[in-house]
């Protein structure tokens, strides 16, 4: 595996180190979210190396400027993962707006010829070929109020962080960066990917039905495996003990 030092562009990414065990679980965070959302699952994914990355523009990376598009997005993601990983096999796993950055960085991987990880996870997104936003207002047209509301009716982030302007400052930049990157986001269909996929839907996620979920299976040729969880478009979060079992299940650890 490639040494990562203080200074290396893969250390900025990676704000917790580089963990032992195998494989490498590289996770990617919602929209507007960091890698402290998958901190507390080291160690408790069998002996796999639990790896959240975290992207600029929040926490440990306040200072840089967010990506606003899925292609600079994942051309930067595809040198660290591929210069973390080395020899050593991994996976990825990404939630939200984060599955489908995980899903664009492998067909990423394959264009370079890069080798493929064991298996890549998803929760909380329709299949990238489902157009899914058609009718909902464009988070660029919205003021910084509505933006609130919005966080408020996903969830997943306390009221008492959306009622902190200080907190606000910090928090609605990165999300409005995420949302362009989502929002300027196309489909292009091409080959399936020849990795299987694992796919978590919730029972009650009014944004992300547990149909458009289950057709994550056409983006494979290699096995697809899918749960539900009881509960709204967090649920993984918020019932980590099922979702760990889960992801061991998905990993064969």
């Amino acid at each position: 595996m490639t040494a990562t030092t203080a200074t290396s562009p893969v250390s900025r990414w990676l704000p917790y180190g580089a963990p032992e065990g195998r494989p490498r679980l590289y996770c990617f965070p919602h929209a507007g979210g960091s890698a402290s959302a998958f901190r507390a699952w080291a160690g408790r994914v069998g002996p796999v190396a639990v790896c959240p990355l975290q992207p600029p523009g929040r926490e440990t990376r306040l200072g840089e400027a967010p990506h606003t598009r899925m292609e600079t997005l994942v051309d930067q993601l595809a040198e660290v993962v591929l210069g973390d990983a080395g020899d050593e096999p991994y996976a990825v796993y990404g939630h939200s707006l984060g599955a489908l950055v995980g899903f664009e960085l492998l067909r990423e991987i394959r264009r370079r010829g890069g080798r493929d990880p064991v298996r890549l996870i998803v929760s909380g997104s329709p299949a990238p070929q489902w157009d899914d936003d058609v009718e909902r207002p464009s988070v660029a047209t919205m003021d910084d109020a509505q933006v609130v509301e919005m966080l408020r009716v996903i969830g997943g982030t306390p009221d008492w962080l959306l009622a902190d302007p200080a907190v606000l400052r910090m928090i609605l930049p990165p999300f409005r960066a995420d949302f362009a990157v989502r929002e300027s986001y196309h489909y292009r269909p091409a080959p399936p990917l020849t990795v299987p996929v694992t796919a978590l839907a919730a029972t009650a996620d009014a944004r992300v039905p547990v149909h458009s979920v289950a057709d994550w299976r056409e983006q494979t040729v290699h096995g697809f495996t899918s749960h539900t969880l009881e509960g709204g478009h967090f649920a993984v979060l918020e019932q980590p003990s099922a979702t760990q079992a889960f992801l061991r299940q998905a990993l064969g650890v």
